[in-house]
């Protein structure tokens, strides 16, 4: 290799791992947009709180994709993406959602506190449980998805007795075995899930838009897209022993 290849390599494999360092800024660029949905949900702008928590998605859905394509485990090895991931993700699918189920007063008032520390503290447990994710890419129990439970809660508005059963319950559900399809990296019935989150996305922007004033229709669909991810592999196993 002669010196200008030498040169024209290293300034290749300097830009390669750049990149490969920005994905990580990607991704903690999530802890920041945390921090603005936990503002507005201090001064309950709980719709603006629902549309930071959106941004956090799109950054958690794209930068995984990215750091494969830029191989960044490789390039970055001093830097854990997974630990990376796992810490904003705590922040905006856990901890900002519970602060907001708890200040919303949608529960009841004495149980408020006690479901929120049952939240966080399960839910930290759970991102701890190298069994969360099965081998064929399906979530195991409830998947600490706070901030789509915070967002049903103020859509459907329940009465508080009710709306603290099924967060306690959502607790509970967390160390149940039963399956739920990831979004994203769950191969069956692919097509069909990423239509349906497309959809999903959508009606919720609409909804947050109209302040949570919504058609029964709009609520309905949402509604039901969310029991398609939770009970479409029982009921797919459930065909199949039928069929068999």
């Amino acid at each position: 290799m002669t010196p200008l290849d030498h040169q024209q390599a290293s300034t290749a494999s300097r830009k390669a791992r750049a990149a490969a360092f920005s994905v990580h800024i990607l991704t903690a660029l999530g802890a920041g947009v945390a921090l603005a949905a936990m503002l507005e949900a201090v001064r309950e702008h709980w719709a603006a709180m629902f549309g930071w928590l959106g941004i956090a998605l799109i950054i958690d859905g794209i930068d995984g994709p990215l750091a494969r394509h830029l191989d960044v485990a490789r390039l970055q090895p001093d830097w854990s993406g997974d630990t990376l991931d796992l810490v904003v993700d705590f922040l905006t699918y856990v901890f900002v959602p519970a602060y907001a189920i708890c200040a919303s007063h949608l529960l009841l008032p004495i149980a408020a506190p006690l479901l929120g520390a049952g939240i966080v503290v399960t839910s930290a447990l759970y991102f701890a449980d190298r069994r969360m994710k099965t081998e064929d890419n399906h979530f195991r129990g409830f998947p600490a998805l706070w901030n789509a439970a915070a967002f049903y809660l103020f859509l459907l508005q329940p009465s508080p007795g009710l709306a603290s059963l099924c967060i306690a319950a959502l607790i509970v559900l967390t160390f149940v075995p039963f399956r739920v399809i990831h979004p994203f990296r769950t191969k069956r019935l692919r097509p069909l899930t990423l239509t349906l989150i497309a959809l999903w996305a959508a009606l919720a922007v609409f909804a947050l838009y109209a302040n949570f004033e919504v058609s029964v229709a709009v609520t309905l669909s949402l509604c039901a897209i969310a029991v398609y991810f939770v009970g479409a592999d029982a009921i797919l196993r459930l065909l199949r022993r039928i069929s068999a």
